[in-house]
C-alpha cells in the first residue's frame, strides 16, 4: 500500500498518536459530552451525601458502551475533590462475591488491602463501618457490572450488608449505586424480598448514542489522541459508521487506535480506509473480549468445548466436557446459565425425537474468533 511520498514516511521514534491513553478502555474524558442528563440525576441522588446524609440509591441502566461508567467516575471525582465524601468503585466483574467487594471498600476506605486470609467478612464489615461512623463519612458504593453478582449468586447478600448497615453499626451512612449493562437483568425483581424491602432506587438509563453523538465523541477522541491531519475527515465518518452499526461506543475507541497502530506499522503518517477496515476484524469483538476476562478456568474449559461442538445437543456437549474436566452436569448447567447471560452463547429448548426437550448450544460469534481470544491472540 503506498503512501503519498510528499508525506514522507514516519521514522522509527515517531508516532501519529499525540496521547495514545485516549483510547484505553480506563480513559476518563475531560468533556463528557451527550450525558448531561443523566449527569444531572446522579448528581441530584448523590446531594444529600455532600450534607452528610444517606444519599438516594441508584440503578444505571443501558447497553455496554453507553458512558455508565464514565458518568460515575466523574461524579465520584467531582464529589471527592468538593466534599469529604468517600467513593469506591468496585468492578464486579473481577470482584463477584460478597467478600471480594467489601475488600475493595476496605481498601478504597482505608488505602491497604485487607489480609489475604485470616480475617472473617464480619470482622471486615466492621471495621469498615466502624471507620466511618469514627471519621463520620458518607460512603458512596458503585458496583459496576453488577450483573456478575447476579450470574455468581452474591447480589442479594452483597445489597443486603451495604443496605442494612446503619441497622448493623448505628451511625454508618451508606449509599449504593448499582451500573448494569444486561437489560435482560431486572435487578429489583432478581433480588432477594428482604433487599427489596430496603432497595428503593433512583433509576438513570443510558441509550444506545446516535450517529451525530458517535461522530462526536469520536472526533473529540480524535483531536486528543492522535497528531493534526492523521485521521481524515472520510475515516472518521467511516469509524463512526461502523461504530454505529455495532451500537457500542467502545467498539469505535478501540478501532481508532487499532487503526493508528496499523498506520504505524506502515510507517504512514496518516490512517487510511483499509487501517480501519483491517483493525474492525479486531474492534467488532470488543464486548466478546471483555466478557471472556471475568471466565474461570472451568468456564473457559467449557467454552472451548462449545466453539468446538458449536450447535450440538447440550448433553453431547456435556459428554465432552465431563470427559475433559471430570466435572459433574451442576456444574455444567450453572455455566451454561452464566455463558447465556453474557450473551456469549444462546441456549434454546427445542424438541427432539423419542428424547423430549434437550438444551441446543450455540455460539453468538464465529468459534475461531472465540478460540482465538482465548488462546490470547
Amino acid at each position: 500500500m503506498a503512501d503519498d511520498p510528499e508525506e514522507g514516511m514516519l521514522s522509527w521514534d515517531e508516532s501519529v498518536f499525540r496521547d495514545e491513553h485516549v483510547f484505553e478502555i480506563d480513559y476518563v474524558p475531560e468533556t463528557f459530552a451527550h450525558r448531561e442528563s443523566e449527569m444531572r440525576s446522579l448528581k441530584y441522588a448523590l446531594r444529600p451525601a455532600a450534607r452528610g446524609s444517606r444519599p438516594l440509591n441508584v440503578i444505571a441502566r443501558g447497553p455496554p458502551g453507553t458512558g455508565k461508567t464514565t458518568a460515575v467516575q466523574k461524579v465520584f471525582g467531582e464529589l471527592g475533590a468538593q466534599t469529604d465524601v468517600r467513593t469506591v468503585r468496585v468492578n464486579c466483574q473481577v470482584d463477584s462475591t460478597r467478600y471480594s467487594v467489601f475488600s475493595r471498600v476496605f481498601e478504597g476506605i482505608f488505602e491497604y488491602e485487607p489480609p489475604s486470609s485470616g480475617i472473617s467478612f464480619k470482622k471486615l464489615f466492621r471495621q469498615i463501618t466502624e471507620k466511618l461512623v469514627e471519621e463520620d463519612e458518607v460512603l458512596v458504593v458503585a458496583l459496576d457490572d453488577v450483573n456478575y453478582l447476579f450470574y455468581e449468586g452474591e447480589a442479594s447478600d452483597t445489597l443486603y450488608s451495604l443496605l442494612r448497615a446503619h441497622e448493623a453499626h448505628s451511625g454508618a451512612k451508606i449509599g449504593v449505586i448499582v451500573v448494569s449493562s444486561d437489560l435482560n437483568l431486572d435487578v429489583i425483581e432478581d433480588l432477594d424480598g428482604r433487599v427489596q424491602s430496603v432497595f428503593r432506587p433512583e433509576e438513570v438509563y443510558f441509550p444506545v448514542y446516535d450517529n451525530e453523538e458517535i461522530a462526536d465523541i469520536l472526533r473529540e477522541r480524535v483531536e486528543r489522541g492522535f497528531h493534526e491531519g492523521v485521521v481524515s475527515t472520510e475515516v472518521l465518518d467511516e469509524v463512526a459508521e461502523l461504530t454505529a452499526e455495532s451500537g457500542d461506543l467502545r467498539v469505535g475507541i478501540d478501532l481508532l487506535r487499532r487503526a493508528g497502530l496499523n498506520a504505524e506499522m506502515r510507517a504512514s503518517r496518516t490512517v487510511s480506509i483499509e487501517d480501519v477496515e483491517e483493525a474492525y476484524e479486531k474492534s467488532k469483538y470488543v464486548h466478546l473480549s471483555h466478557s471472556l476476562q471475568a471466565l474461570s478456568d472451568s468456564e473457559i474449559e467449557l467454552l472451548e468445548v462449545i466453539a468446538r461442538h458449536d450447535g450440538e445437543r447440550a448433553g453431547d456437549v456435556y459428554d465432552a466436557f465431563h470427559e475433559q474436566t471430570g466435572l459433574g452436569y451442576t456444574r455444567y448447567s450453572e455455566i451454561i446459565n452464566k455463558l447465556d447471560q453474557l450473551d456469549i452463547i444462546d441456549a434454546t429448548y427445542t424438541n427432539v425425537e423419542g428424547r423430549g426437550r434437550s438444551r441446543q448450544l450455540s455460539l453468538r460469534y464465529e468459534p475461531e474468533a472465540v478460540l482465538n481470544r482465548l488462546e490470547g491472540n
